[in-house]
């Protein structure tokens, strides 16, 4: 061995780590570096030892501080698959194969029910259907009994009910940020299967009393695979099974009722299967078919009885507002049925809007009869004043209107032209007996002036006529279908 020709304050570590064999043949300057290396690796040794004990203890510390059973299902191990042995299994099998049938509990909360199509006959209605099943194949141990809780990832991997919507249009699950599936699975077997779903199914509405009518529609549910032997599928707790949330509401409709039913399907090529029924009860709002129909109908209606009240010899007047009535009662019409299927019988809107429209046509016809009337009488009526002696030098009454100019004349004489049947006429004959001097007991120079009250029978009855039978039909139509 080699002798050290000095002594040093480093220890043993020096000792062993810095050789006086090789020091001993190194320069000064040399020897000075390498003491100055080793010493930097003693420090950084030292420090490297005390900072691993110091770790050492607090996690002891910590692990008895905070010392807690840890539920296994809440600690990962590994893949999901593994720790509930989804690989071990054939899950394309249904729970219980070749035995009984699975019960498939089922409930609905339902979040909105976006539309209602009268043209379409369908409904559009937003839900969160869930499924209740018990697949032991799931099952995994715990010690605290806690679920575990998956999104629509392991849903692909494992049997679920395939439940699907009998007479749906259109459907689908929310994929808004993800598929919006819910799995939880209890350490037992039991498993819950959640989905939002928007479907739009149809339904069968009935028109026959529409404005004033009341729809009940349908949400059906059935397995597509599985018959009643296979899949027993029922509503978990009964009516309770639905619900609703407060604050749905429609324009048009009033939600009068929710309640839930299950019955048997049959299919002859298949066999029978386990429907359940979501059924809503629908009452229409009638304020907006009073002020869009049924007001401007009754308006109209009114207002072709307001001819009966005009001259009969104002023509114009009487066929213009004949033709505008019968015109806009038209389109009303047209607009109600332009919103409406194709139906093949009659509404309770068709009643009213034709019946009105019947009263307006009607007011047009009783003016050409009453046109038609007057024209024939006054024929009558000039071949019998041709017929009629000149008697007392009177000059033949000719037609003027009493506007006021003859304030100093004097009835002579008033006549009623009395026809061949016996009736009085409305046209009254007044004649006045005007004369160029006062005062004298007989007045030469007579003029007469006849003066015609153009109001024929016919106008007369009407006004009372067409108003009655308007509001017995109003007293009728509403005491029936309100």
């Amino acid at each position: 061995m080699f002798k050290p020709r000095g002594t040093y304050t480093t220890g043993a570590y020096w000792s062993t780590e810095c050789p006086t064999a090789i020091s001993s043949k190194m320069p000064y300057f040399a020897k000075l570096l390498l003491l100055i290396f080793c010493l930097v690796l003693l420090v950084e040794s030292r420090k490297h030892r005390r900072r691993r004990w110091t770790s050492q203890l607090e996690v002891q510390r910590a692990s008895h501080i905070y010392m807690k059973n840890r539920d296994v299902t809440k600690t990962w191990k590994g893949k999901t698959e593994q720790l509930l042995r989804v690989d071990d299994h054939d899950f394309t099998m249904r729970p219980a194969f070749g035995g009984p049938a699975i019960p498939v509990g089922v409930d609905v909360q339902v979040e909105s029910l976006d539309s209602i199509s009268e043209v379409d006959m369908d409904f559009t209605m937003t839900l969160y259907l869930r499924h209740y099943w018990k697949d032991e194949r799931l099952s995994f141990p715990s010690t605290t009994n806690k679920s575990m809780t998956f999104d629509g990832r392991l849903v692909k991997k494992i049997w679920v009910p395939d439940v699907f919507f009998v007479h749906s249009k259109r459907s689908f699950i929310h994929d808004t940020t993800t598929d919006n599936i819910m799995l939880r699975v209890f350490p037992d077997g039991h498993v819950l299967y959640s989905m939002r779903i928007t479907v739009t199914a149809m339904c069968n509405m009935d028109f026959s009393r529409f404005p004033l009518d009341s729809q009940t529609c349908s949400l059906e549910l059935e397995s597509y695979a599985y018959t009643d032997e296979d899949l027993m599928l029922y509503w978990k707790n009964g009516n309770e099974s639905l619900k609703t949330d407060e604050k749905i509401s429609l324009s048009q409709f009033l939600i009068q009722k929710f309640h839930t039913t299950s019955r048997l399907a049959f299919y002859s090529s298949t066999g029978w299967y386990n429907r359940l029924y979501i059924n809503f009860t629908l009452r229409r709002h009638i304020f907006f078919f009073l002020l869009q129909t049924y007001f401007p109908a009754t308006l109209m209606v009114m207002l072709s009885w307001v001819s009966f009240w005009i001259d009969r010899r104002a023509v114009p007047a009487r066929v213009s507002l004949g033709i505008t009535t019968v015109l806009t009662m038209s389109t009303i019409i047209t607009g109600v049925n332009a919103s409406m299927p194709r139906v093949s019988y009659i509404k309770a809107v068709d009643i009213y809007l034709w019946v009105s429209f019947v009263f307006v046509f009607l007011s047009v016809l009783e003016y050409a009869a009453v046109n038609y009337l007057t024209t024939v009488q006054e024929r009558k009526e000039r071949k019998l004043r041709d017929k009629l002696p000149c008697a007392c030098s009177l000059a033949q009454p000719r037609p003027m209107m009493m506007d006021g100019s003859y304030n100093d004349g004097d009835v002579s004489e008033l006549g009623h032209y009395v026809s061949e049947n016996g009736d009085k006429q409305d046209r009254m004959m007044v004649q006045l007996a005007l004369g160029s001097e006062r005062g004298s007991g007989r007045r030469k120079n007579q003029r007469y002036v006849s003066m015609r009250i153009n109001t024929h029978a016919i106008d007369k009855y009407s006004r009372i006529i067409f108003p009655g039978a308007y509001i017995l039909f109003n007293l009728i139509y509403w005491s029936i279908f309100s």
